[in-house]
């Protein structure tokens, strides 16, 4: 009897223990889902967890390294929608795998740069940049300075802002008449003498022996000069220079565009050189031609030749407008010398150039106070040939409403311009009422190679269409 109930009882716990792991809570909880989260090359991604139950809330994020930003879940298991970053998705039945990705970040567009400093292979410019003149920048010998259409260039305010293109270096600027290239101050109220400008040093004859050499004005370390009539220093079209000519003494200054022994195989047209100190354009030596070029508000001279230059300079036009006062002593419209500053009158090769189809337009009102005194109120002469020199000039004309001393003046002390030269200028200069106007003369009267008379027609505005300049 007593072992039938052990046995009894035995079974009754037995039941009992069935009962109660059936009854356990570790047996009612949920099933959990695994979640896998990996990331594209470029970042890191993670969840919160590494499983999840059906229903639950789970959050992803994703973190880009550098140079990459975060672009776009991909969900490669699960069938859940993400959306933003960090994004939440709510946990399916089932496994999840979901990829960061990431895209490479382009870097923000360089649209300034600093231009300064020596040029010794090819640099080209980008006309999406502007550049800043900080310092001369020196095209060596053998260097390209390549400047595409539209580039703008603004320079520090100094006399140590400027462009010099050495022997055996080029520059080849490449504006259109719709995208000119720009050099310019970077002045927020800029004005004339601003900083240097643009100057090219090429191997072309100077007056003197063969193979002269000369230093440049702006720094005795550059020559120029040779004996490649035919030398190339590249080519330059569509170029506006604005505000240059600084000066560091009175006897050393840029102007606007300076051309020193450049030869002929350099290709220049259309350019606009606007308030600029000292010339607008100075020829020392060579023989490079020069077509349409417009210099408005220069403050010494507007074309100025020396130094052997026997070139042609054809469509010019030059321009003083009302309200224009030169600060220097003798502005002119043509300066030109046979050789540099007279000092050498017995040397071969001296100037002997070209001017045809050129307008002189001086604005500036005649009247007591605009009358030249020999202290910089207005014009001097408007042509004045000296030092041997010898000119062609055809097709000129001038107008406006401005008084010069002389309308040529062919005299320097009593050194005279050789008696070969020809030049034939029409004056429609215009007085006020009631004035006289002596725009007539020529000096000496008795040079015959002179003509002052009507029938000129000048430079036609129509070839400065592209600066947009009002005439």
């Amino acid at each position: 009897m007593k072992k039938h109930l052990n046995t009894v009882f035995a079974a009754a716990l037995a039941a009992c223990a069935l009962t109660f792991a059936s009854c356990s809570p570790g047996d009612d909880a949920p099933e959990e889902f695994t979640i896998s989260v990996t990331a594209s090359a470029g970042g890191a991604a993670s969840a919160g967890v590494a499983r999840a139950a059906a229903g639950t809330s789970v959050t992803v994020s994703a973190v880009a390294a550098d140079g990459y930003r975060f672009d776009k879940w991909t969900v490669e298991k699960g069938g859940v929608s993400l959306s933003g970053n960090p994004a939440t998705f709510t946990m399916p039945a089932a496994a999840v795998a979901v990829r960061a990705d990431f895209a490479a970040v382009s870097a923000p567009p360089v649209t300034a740069e600093d231009l300064v400093g020596s040029i010794a292979g090819t640099k080209t410019l980008d006309a999406a940049i502007t550049y800043t003149i900080t310092g001369p920048v020196l095209v060596e010998e053998g260097g390209v300075l390549d400047i595409p259409a539209g580039t703008r260039i603004e320079a520090n305010k100094g006399f140590g802002s400027y462009i010099l293109v050495l022997q055996g270096g080029m520059i080849n600027v490449r504006g259109t008449a719709a995208a000119p290239v720009v050099m310019t101050s970077n002045e927020a109220s800029p004005a004339a003498g601003d900083w240097g400008g643009l100057v090219i040093n090429g191997k072309a004859p100077l007056a003197g022996p063969a193979g002269t050499t000369a230093r440049t004005e702006i720094s005795n370390a550059y020559i120029y000069g040779g004996t490649d009539a035919a030398d190339n220093s590249g080519t330059i079209s569509y170029l506006v220079i604005e505000h240059s000519g600084a000066r560091s003494s009175a006897n050393i200054e840029h102007n606007g565009l300076t051309l020193n022994g450049v030869g002929s195989g350099t290709t220049i047209s259309n350019i606009f050189i606007d308030e600029g100190a000292d010339d607008g354009i100075e020829f020392f030596g060579g023989s490079v031609d020069v077509d349409g070029l417009l210099a408005v508000n220069c403050d010494d001279d507007m074309f100025d030749f020396t130094q052997g230059y026997n070139g042609t300079l054809s469509n010019a036009y030059g321009v003083w407008e009302a309200g224009f006062s030169s600060t220097e002593a003798d502005p002119r419209g043509v300066e030109a010398d046979g050789n540099f500053d007279g000092n050498n009158p017995e040397y071969g090769n001296q100037s002997d150039f070209t001017i045809t189809d050129v307008t002189f337009d001086l604005r500036v009102p005649y009247s007591a106070e605009h009358l030249w005194t020999g202290s910089a109120k207005t014009m001097q002469d408007l042509v004045k040939i000296r030092r041997n020199a010898q000119a062609t000039v055809t097709n000129a004309l001038v107008k406006g409403v401005a008084h010069v001393q002389d309308m040529i003046d062919i005299s320097d002390g009593s050194e005279l311009a050789p008696f070969s030269s020809t030049i034939n200028i029409t004056n429609q200069l215009v007085a006020p009422e009631g004035a006289t106007n002596p725009d007539g003369t020529v000096k000496p009267a008795e040079y015959s190679g002179v003509t002052i008379a009507a029938g000129n027609t000048g430079c036609e505005t129509s070839v400065f269409g592209w600066t947009g300049y009002t005439f």
